[in-house]
């Protein structure tokens, strides 16, 4: 499909992650499953991108804006044991059948929330005191309703009681405070989670030193240009290109250096601000372009991107070689591809007498 960037990281996004990562949010893939997810979900970030295969896959996930597969699905387990312990307790079984301990705004909990739930289950597990953050004795495991709502403990820093989310559904408690402050506590804990994603994101997969721009999960910018441009810009911003200091799988040992100038390597900034020969088109079209630093205005500024795509359709920046026809050699003529031309026919006049 000839998507742009954006449309292609939504329509990974809303669908081909929630079919992917079916049923993650409460139960956790094997190391098997998780690799071959990942090896699918890579594939998609280069769909995404228009990137070459030689690009690191972790710039390819920073550039797609598409999270690990891994931190994808620690993410959404995260974000359903928030849930869960914000959920009203009359409304929700699972948060009723937390441990009494659970700081909780509401003092409803189901009859059997700390007894029968070992019923049927193995002696190594036990109900959790919500302020201990490992079982005691350390033979004890969690319990399953414990195991999804202890995640949340590193992001509760601070709070005395977890919100509660849509409270009209549940029976009126009271003395509850104003549901904009819990929402605003809630949008907090969601925040602090999605923080901790991008940090965990940055630890874990890390990029090489040349590449310099940081994880975020909305798509950017430029990713709204079309899908030939779009794909240019993320093959330029991942050092793996048709420029010849960008060497892809095809030519790992070529010469990096410019072949119009010679002057300095042919990389991105190079070809869209120090090329002489394109000096008219650079001050005609790429005004205001400073360069292709992370810290660029021209990453957030849309007229200055469109720009960008201007010049790199017109100067044809990063285009593949086989986009261009070969060129005649100036000792061979050049071909015509007009008709032959066929002399006028000849008539001939005859006299009388011969007649």
């Amino acid at each position: 499909m000839d998507l742009p960037p954006y449309l292609c990281h939504r329509f990974a996004t809303s669908l081909i992650a929630p079919i992917l990562l079916y049923r993650a949010d409460l139960f956790t893939p094997s190391v098997g499953t998780t690799t071959c997810l990942d090896t699918f979900w890579r594939k998609v970030q280069r769909w995404t991108t228009n990137c070459f295969s030689a690009a690191p896959t972790g710039i390819l996930s920073v550039e797609s804006c598409l999270p690990p597969v891994s931190l994808r699905i620690t993410h959404r387990q995260r974000l359903a044991a928030l849930r869960v312990v914000c959920s009203p307790p009359s409304v929700n079984p699972a948060t009723a059948r937390l441990h009494p301990s659970f700081s909780s705004l509401s003092v409803y909990r189901a009859p059997d929330s700390s007894r029968a739930l070992t019923r049927g289950l193995s002696s190594v597990y036990l109900p959790l005191h919500w302020k201990t953050p490992h079982p005691v004795p350390p033979m004890r495991n969690h319990l399953p309703v414990d195991a999804v709502a202890h995640r949340t403990i590193p992001f509760t820093l601070g709070l005395s009681r977890m919100p509660m989310i849509n409270t009209h559904l549940g029976r009126p408690a009271p003395k509850l405070p104003c549901q904009s402050l819990m929402d605003n506590t809630y949008s907090g804990l969601k925040k602090r989670i999605r923080e901790t994603l991008l940090d965990e994101w940055s630890s874990l997969f890390p990029t090489p030193g040349y590449y310099l721009h940081s994880p975020a999960l909305q798509p950017r910018p430029f990713m709204a240009l079309g899908k030939f441009v779009g794909g240019r810009i993320h093959q330029m911003r991942a050092g793996k290109s048709y420029l010849a200091a960008h060497p892809t799988w095809r030519s790992p040992d070529a010469d990096t250096s410019c072949p119009r100038c010679g002057l300095e390597p042919k990389a991105f900034e190079h070809a869209i601000l120090s090329w002489p020969s394109r000096q008219h088109r650079r001050s005609r079209l790429l005004h205001g372009v400073t360069g292709p630093c992370p810290e660029a205005r021209l990453w957030s500024s849309l007229p200055l991107l469109k720009r960008l795509a201007t010049f790199i359709s017109v100067t044809s920046t990063g285009f593949p070689p086989s986009m261009f026809p070969p060129t005649t050699p100036s000792s061979s003529p050049p071909l015509s591809l007009s008709p032959p031309r066929v002399p006028p026919p000849v008539f001939r006049v005859f006299s009388l007498a011969e007649v």
